[in-house]
């Protein structure tokens, strides 16, 4: 009998390591996150410490959270704000939506990746004919591409006919150029295929199945979803996102992108990308930043513009987020510039965020009452987290080491 019971402890002590392995992988947040010590998960609690330290070097910075193996393992909140608090995802919303083509395509709505944008939205049989869904995602259709950046977009009434009115300066498939652009025509191939509005779609495809529901998914004054930024949520919740894609698109038992689509999306298409704000050269693809790819570590992240990320260590199970200080402006989901509408003819965005801070400091706006829109102000705009960009993935690796 003891001899029974010895090669019953041993064979589950010989398969421990395999059982931890699979469940890992099998922790995933309800409603609320389990937590968990770092110690407990074999994270050096001075490698934790020195990544939070080095995020909240910068004032502007709200959040961070660090989520391992599927516990939350910390968090840390700026003064006034705490884990219900929104931040604004600006360009992280990019990486949200694309999630929504690999539903599509795994759905059969959409064929492929590289299928022509004109498939799917008839008045890109033009010039623009040989642009695909693929270069919308690379940041490679080659539309045209001015100094502004398209920045004037978020100031219309109409974000998607402006979109639709942007015509082709090169070939596509050759240059990478950071477009907005292309992320707002997102939008409206996903309604052409699924004859659904995109904010619909992701409520019902991704955010209901990651237990989010708290949010604000921005659409423009005509009622279009701003598919190239703009959804406000918790740190917690962006984390969840990261967390789908770092367990390659699996959500407990359901399969909600296909692994095939997170392969793909992880896949560095261009490297050596200059940044005007980050003192670190980077990779990009399919709407995802890449911060670190080599023998290392391979660090993807959703990037949003002032400092948000959602940073994703795939190999690891990491994700580590962090968003900068936020204040909801009024209380719809519909952007109205109110008494602003006077300055939107503004083409640069901080230029008209620095304009719009005065006229409210001097009480010419109610930010509250007289406008709707994701906005940052002054208090949220990254410095110190640029400057210690390198060294804060530097960091997150450490973590996960």
């Amino acid at each position: 009998m003891r001899f029974f019971c010895f090669i019953l402890l041993f064979f589950a002590y010989a398969s421990w390591g395999d059982f931890n392995d699979i469940t890992e992988r099998d922790v995933f947040p309800n409603e609320e996150w389990a937590a968990i010590t770092s110690q407990k998960i074999g994270i050096d609690g001075a490698n934790l410490d020195k990544l939070f330290d080095l995020a909240f070097e910068d004032a502007a910075t709200q959040a961070v959270v660090l989520i391992k193996d599927g516990y939350l393992i910390g968090e840390r909140y700026a003064e006034g704000f705490d884990e219900q608090s929104f931040g604004t995802s600006w360009s992280m919303a990019k990486s949200i939506y694309a999630a929504l083509i690999g539903i599509s395509i795994d759905q059969g709505e959409i064929g492929s990746l590289d299928d022509p944008v004109s498939t799917y939205i008839s008045a890109f049989a033009d010039e623009r004919n040989g642009i695909t869904i693929r270069d919308l995602l690379d940041m490679t259709s080659g539309l045209d591409f001015p100094e502004h950046e398209h920045e004037t977009m978020f100031f219309q009434d109409d974000h998607l006919h402006y979109a639709m009115d942007v015509g082709v300066s090169k070939e596509s498939g050759l240059v990478f150029e950071y477009n907005n652009v292309n992320s707002m025509l997102i939008g409206e191939l996903l309604y052409q295929a699924t004859g659904r509005k995109a904010d619909e779609l992701l409520e019902e495809r991704i955010l209901k199945k990651l237990n989010i529901d708290k949010y604000t998914i921005w659409r423009d004054s005509a009622g279009n979803v701003m598919s190239y930024c703009c959804i406000d949520m918790s740190a917690r919740d962006y984390s969840r996102f990261g967390l789908l894609f770092a367990r390659d698109g699996r959500w407990e038992n359901e399969q909600i992108v296909s692994k095939a689509f997170v392969d793909e999306t992880f896949k560095q298409i261009w490297n050596a990308i200059p940044s005007a704000t980050i003192e670190q050269k980077r990779g990009y693809g399919m709407h995802w930043w890449v911060s670190r790819n080599n023998e290392e570590a391979v660090i993807f992240n959703a990037s949003g513009k002032f400092g948000q990320y959602i940073f994703v260590d795939r190999e690891r199970d990491i994700v580590f987020t962090r968003i900068t200080k936020y204040h909801p402006t009024g209380g719809a989901n519909i952007q109205d510039w109110g008494r602003l509408k006077l300055i939107t003819w503004i083409e640069d965005v901080t230029l008209f965020r620095k304009i719009a801070e005065f006229l409210a400091s001097v009480g010419l706006v109610d930010a509250n009452a007289d406008i709707a829109t994701p906005i940052t102000y002054q208090d949220g705009v990254s410095n110190e987290f640029f400057k210690n960009y390198e060294s804060i993935i530097d960091a997150l690796v450490e973590v996960g080491s």
